[in-house]
Parts: C-alpha cells; structure tokens; sequence
C-alpha cells in the first residue's frame, strides 16, 4: 500500500514545495490544493477511495474529513498539521525542512497505550450539608443510585435517595470503585410519624460507589483532586458549580478505557531490602499518592495513576516506565524528526516539547501573531512532566541544538527541579530551558530572540533502557571526558567511596545491594564494585555497621564503569587445625584479642582456639571437648538376668 500525503496551502496563505517534501520524507505528494475542505472536497473523496492510505496536510478541518470518510464507508485518514506549526510563520516561506520533519513523524507507526475498561454503573455518594446536597440528590436520583452523607443536621424530606449521616475518615479508589470509610454512622429509620429518627452512632463502616461528589467545602478528600476519575467536588456556596455536577457526574456512566501509563517490574525495583529503606523517589514525587510501599517494592494503583509521568522520570532502577508513549516510541519521534530536517536541508533544529495547551498556543501565535520559526519543531506529548533526563539528552543526542520544554498551567513541576540540573551536569552545556509563559506572542519573541548554539556535528541514535540512553548519549555529548562527571546530589548514577579502615568485608552491602553493583569474591575477603549498575539508593549506606560507605553522585562514561573493580580486600586467615582458609584474618585476631582468655565461653586456650579454626574443624572440636553441647545423656546400662536375680530379697 502507497502512502500519499495530501496537501493544501489553505487558500494561498502558505509556501509548500511538495518535491522536497516527498524527497525528504520519502512519501508521495499530491498536488497542492487551495480549498481541499471546500471547493476541492470532491478531490479529497477521490483519494479516499483510492487503495493508497492517505495523509491530510490539515489539522483544523480534521472533522469534516472524517465526516467524509464515514460517508463514503472507508477508513479515517491520518493527518498532520503544516500549516499552524510551520507554514504560517514570518519564516514560513523557508520552513520546508520543517514541514518534511513534521510529515515523516506522522507517518510513523506508533504503539498503542495499554489500557484496562472501567465500568460504571452510576452509583453515586454525595458528601456535604443537606441544603445543597439534597437537592443535588434529587436531580440525579431518576437516573442513578444516589446516597447522601450529610454533614449536618439539616433533616431529609424524600426518599426518592438514601441518606446517612457520619463523618468520612478516609477514602480511596477512583472511578467505578471508590471506597469509603466512615465514622460516627446514623442510618434513618423511615417508621413512625413526624421527623425521621436515626440510629445510634457507630464507628467503622464502609461503603463503595462509583462516583464521588464532595460538596463539604473543606480539604478534598483525596490528593490531587483534579486528577482524580469520578472525584467531583464544587463550593456549596456557588450554586452554578454544583449545578454543573449534575450534568459531570451524568457522563460518567458506563464503560471507559482507562490507560495504563505506567508498568513496573517490581524484581528491578530498590525500594527497600530486608527491612531497611532504599529508594523512595517514586514515593516522594508522585501527586495523587497512586503509589504506596509493597514490601521490597513498591506498588502503584491504576486507577489512581494520573499519568504524569515523574515516577518514571525519577526511577533509578527503570522498573518504572512510561506507557503513553513507550520511551523507545519517542525517542524514534525524535529521531526521525531530527534527520529528516537535516535531510531536507535543514540546520540547528531546536525541540519544543509540548502539550496540548501548548499546541493551543502554537495555533494562536501562528494565527494572529508571528508564528514559530523555521527551525523550531514542535513535539506534542500528553504530558511534558514525565520528559525527563534520559529523554533530553537523547534530543541533544539526536542532533538538536536545544530543547524547550513549554509548561502549562497543569504541569506537574516538581520532577524538572531534579532532572534539568541533572541534564546540565551530563551535558556540560545550558541547552535545556523550561519556558513558563502563557501569552502566544511573548513565546513567539521568545523563541526567535534565543541563542541557538551548535548542534552535535555527528548525532548519534541512542537505544535501550533510560539509564543505557543516558550513557550513550552522554558519550556522544562529552567524548572528550576522560574523568568522572560530578552530579547534584541524589543522582540515579554514582559510585560508592568505602572506608578500608572501617570496613570489616563483613559484605552486609553485598546482600542487600538491589543491582548487584557491590559484589564479593567466593574465593577471599573482597568487596568489588561495577559502578554501571549502581543505583546510588542508599541501601548500602543504611545497612553498613560500621558506617564505612559514602555515596558519591558521579557518571564516569569509561569503560572503567563496566568492569567490576576493588573497594577493599584483606587477607584470609588460615584454620589452626586444616589450614583451610575462611574469614578475615584481622577480623580473627581482633575477635581473639577481645575474646580470649575475658569471655567465659573462651576463657580456657584450648576454648580460644576455637574461634581460630574453619567451621568443619570447629565442629569437630566442640563435639569432642568434656563439655560437649551436642552430647546427650550416658546411655544406659543393659539390665540382664543376673541383675533381676541380685535385686530378688528371697534369692
């Protein structure tokens, strides 16, 4: 199947050569329309039902050709935006690299995001006083199941809805499964005349519904509200917001697909090892609290997940990564966008990573202002908080010359905090900037005011894991550092700095390491290190007796790293009695010169020798010294015949 690019100028306001394009990006153009969505729409039908799969050049007109599709009975055709991105510019004229760029990436077959179906049935908890929540209750009780928990001692009139009245004391889950937990519960007893009586108070209920509404008008329920699925909340005190409810909670009936933005492989997760605390990154940063400790590892709630990607950023391990898109997913959009420009002609592109906010701004600035320049190409995610420093340096990487990454008013910030001065440490240079700008024309200026330093003269295509990214970009980037990279502190990549004079190689370090960077030696007293696989987590610092090991944030980009090399080694100490080799031999002698001949256990030579012998020979004395503890009681005498006789008075 031949896949064919349709272009349109949009009635002349913008240059495309389709030869250079089709050249660049490999893909057959159509001639350029003027008026593909109008006057020319019978062309763009035509090509529909061609056996080609067809690509629009248009994004604001998407609707009506999906329309057409639908009419005709084939397939939706896939569309990529020129015109706002590149064309309508004050460089537009020279923006074909771009447009190139832009086209190859829209003809890229990207993976489809996991995801898992909710099913709602319109079960519906409304918290808050009975003034304003009883009348919520009523509009919505002829379509779903409502129970009120009212806050107050406002007193019901129908019971067209349930009503309770407690105190929440906690509440979890999301939509199509939340669970409540109330104190202090008062079921109404609808009997008798007059006002409704309640049962006595009572503590410990639960309760499960699919749609949450909080009208208490006090600290939500629930972090990061607004990220929550079903979790509806309004001032009691503005009548239109809760009016709003109704027509919000009436949406949230029925089967939804709820993306699965991240996975974990909880065997490469470093939270924790034998009691004692690791890594908590994932922990500390995530906004709605979907990730709570497991055990060893950590565990992270679906439905909770917001999808803002930080805890994947931030891991160290990468036993967490993101889903939507996969990090190979994007990095080939990158790629591809970064060698097509080139391709085409094209010289220090610069990255804009954006959301759909952004890409709301870009339509403004190229609409009525001065548009993008010609070398800034946009890249639109669904969230930017989860582009993190494998992802940045991978850009440089690829032959950008900067990345911007555009905030919105929703973006989750707190993991930039970490990452940018991380990148910048890697990277050597001031290439990475955070733009937090909400007017579209301060951003235009901004973006065409900027230094664009020089790309990498021969970009690199980076593949593997996040932490595998890092290093071969940052080999690209830095080829000539022949030391250690220093880094901020609680850097993903370091070394571990060891005491010899404190360290006992008692290789508790060895047995809780998660990566399998510290390493002994089976044959003598030896703790190696691999500093590749360090996670700098900590567990080694936390678990060490004798405090003896320092973490030290580095990235040493030698081969050096991935070879395993001495910390700290001594001699073994030979059995007294076999000469076979076992322990440390200052360990022994320090055991011995504290020990001997001063605990009662060793007080006599013969008993201090003990401690000087294998665990074999050890054994053997023990069980053969006067005061044995292995030995059991003396074993009977044998009776006979003769015995019995001698105990007889009459014999």
């Amino acid at each position: 199947m031949v896949t064919k690019l349709i272009l349109c100028d949009c009635a002349g306001t913008q240059v495309l050569d389709g030869s250079e394009i089709s050249t660049a990006c490999g893909v057959q153009c159509s001639k350029v329309c003027t008026s593909l969505c109008t006057g020319e729409l019978r062309i763009a039908a035509e090509l529909l039902q061609s056996d080609d799969q067809i690509v629009i050049a248009c994004g604001q007109e998407a609707p009506i050709f999906r329309e057409l599709a639908d009419e005709l009975g084939v397939d939706h055709p896939g569309f990529v935006d020129l015109r706002d991105r590149a064309g309508w510019s004050e460089q537009g004229s020279e923006s074909t690299p771009k447009m190139a760029a832009l086209a190859a990436e829209a003809l890229l077959q990207l993976p489809i995001t996991p995801s898992m179906d909710v099913i709602s049935e319109g079960t519906t908890c409304i918290i808050g006083p009975g003034a304003v929540a009883f009348e919520l209750a009523q509009q919505l009780s002829d379509t779903m199941a409502v129970t009120v928990v009212v806050t107050d001692e406002t007193e019901p009139v129908s019971r067209t809805y349930d009503v309770v009245r407690a105190q929440v004391r906690s509440v979890s889950g999301a939509l199509g499964g939340f669970s409540l937990r109330l104190d202090a519960l008062q079921q109404l007893n609808p009997s008798g005349r007059g006002a409704f009586a309640w049962t006595e108070p009572r503590d410990g209920a639960v309760s499960a519904c699919d749609i949450l509404i909080d009208l208490a008008g006090d600290t939500p329920f629930v972090t990061a509200p607004g990220k929550r699925e079903g979790y509806l909340r309004a001032d009691p005190r503005d009548l239109v917001a809760v009016a709003r409810l109704a027509f919000d909670a009436a949406q949230l009936i029925g089967t939804f697909e709820k993306p699965l933005y991240v996975r974990l492989e909880e065997t490469l997760c470093a939270h924790a090892r034998a009691g004692q605390a690791g890594c908590s990154n994932c922990l500390d940063i995530c906004p709605t609290g979907a990730i709570t400790p497991a055990g060893d590892h950590v565990a992270i709630d679906p439905m909770v997940c917001a999808g803002c990607g930080e805890c994947a950023a931030l891991c160290p391990s990468t036993a967490i990564t993101y889903e939507d898109p996969p990090v190979a997913a994007l990095l080939s959009r990158m790629q591809t966008l970064a060698a097509t420009f080139r391709r085409a002609g094209g010289h220090t592109p610069r990255l804009l990573v954006h959301d759909s906010h952004g890409a709301e701004m870009i339509r403004l600035v190229a609409r009525f202002g001065r548009g993008l320049p010609k070398d800034v190409i946009p890249l639109e995610l669904g969230v930017v908080s989860g582009f993190g420093h494998a992802e940045i340096l991978a850009a440089l990487a690829h032959g950008f010359a900067r990345v911007d990454i555009l905030l919105s008013p929703t973006t989750e910030r707190d993991a930039f905090e970490r990452e940018l001065p991380l990148v910048q440490a890697i990277a050597g240079m001031s290439t990475i900037a955070l733009i937090d700008e909400t007017d579209p024309d301060a951003l235009a200026d901004l973006l065409y005011t900027q230094d664009v330093p020089q790309p990498l003269d021969q970009p690199v295509l980076p593949l593997g894991n996040r932490r595998q990214i890092t290093r071969l970009a940052a080999q690209a980037l830095r080829p000539d550092a022949s030391q250690p990279l220093p880094l901020p502190e609680h850097a993903p990549y370091g070394a571990v700095a060891v005491d010899t004079g404190a360290c006992t190689l008692c290789l508790s370090c060895v047995s809780l390491c998660p990566s399998g960077a510290l390493i002994d030696n089976p044959d003598m007293p030896q703790l190696n290190f691999q500093q590749d696989a360090c996670l700098q987590c900590g567990l080694c610092k936390t678990i060490c007796p004798e405090s003896a090991i320092t973490l030290v944030p580095e990235l040493d980009l030698s081969d050096r790293a991935l070879s395993p090399r001495v910390l700290n080694e001594e001699e073994p100490f030979a059995c007294i009695e076999c000469g076979a080799l076992f322990g440390v031999k200052s360990t022994v002698e320090r055991i011995m010169e504290k020990l001997a001949g001063s605990h009662p256990m060793f007080a006599s030579s013969e008993q201090a020798k003990m401690i000087q012998m294998c665990d074999d020979c050890r054994v053997q004395a023990q069980f053969h010294s006067q005061d044995n503890p292995f030995a059991s009681r003396p074993k009977p005498k044998v009776v006979t015949t003769d015995d019995y006789f001698s105990k007889r008075k009459d014999h």
